[in-house]
């Protein structure tokens, strides 16, 4: 029989979705207060993988991911969903979101993301949320899979998670 072990802790990521960069600098900031300090910002990206977010957010869309410091511990991923949530809320306008604020986490092996939507692949974790693998590491880089949305499916994003994957593993090593 296997035993339990500890498990290791994961590298907190969070994409944001936004029209209006005042939203993001708020939303920088309260996540800040909420998960420490930012490792690395990417640049922000263009999103332009669907018009799912255009009559919410407006147009055109971008994309921008915060990988922060602190080390966290991957149980707490339906708590950390629920937090991004409340701040969207936070954040809104007359009900409609100005910014769309994703969760997940990266190890040496995957990078999870946490969903409030239950589809064939996601797991539940608690509270409502789930979580889903949407990049797997094998031969050398992360690589999607038949459910991994296409923005993550890029090279671009995944460029982002394998360097953030190369400062989780030097921090590893120390």
């Amino acid at each position: 029989m296997g035993k339990p072990s500890s498990v290791e802790t994961v590298l907190l990521f969070v994409g944001a979705l936004y029209r209006n960069r005042e939203y993001l600098a708020r939303a920088r900031e309260a996540l800040r207060a909420l998960f420490g300090e930012v490792l690395f910002e990417s640049p922000e990206l263009p999103w332009s993988y669907s018009d799912y977010y255009e009559e919410e957010l407006g147009s055109p869309v971008t994309r921008t991911f915060f990988f922060f410091q602190n080390p966290v511990d991957p149980s707490t991923l339906a708590d950390i969903k629920l937090g991004t949530n409340a701040l969207e809320e936070e954040l809104a306008t007359d009900g409609k979101r100005n910014i769309n604020l994703d969760p997940g986490y990266l190890t040496p092996y995957n990078v999870v993301l946490a969903s409030t939507k239950n589809y064939s692949h996601r797991i539940a974790l608690a509270k409502g949320i789930f979580a889903e693998v949407t990049l797997l590491f094998r031969d050398g880089a992360y690589r999607p899979h038949l459910f991994t949305y296409a923005d993550y499916a890029s090279e671009a994003y995944r460029m982002l998670f394998e360097r953030a994957r190369k400062s989780l593993r030097a921090r590893q090593r120390e």
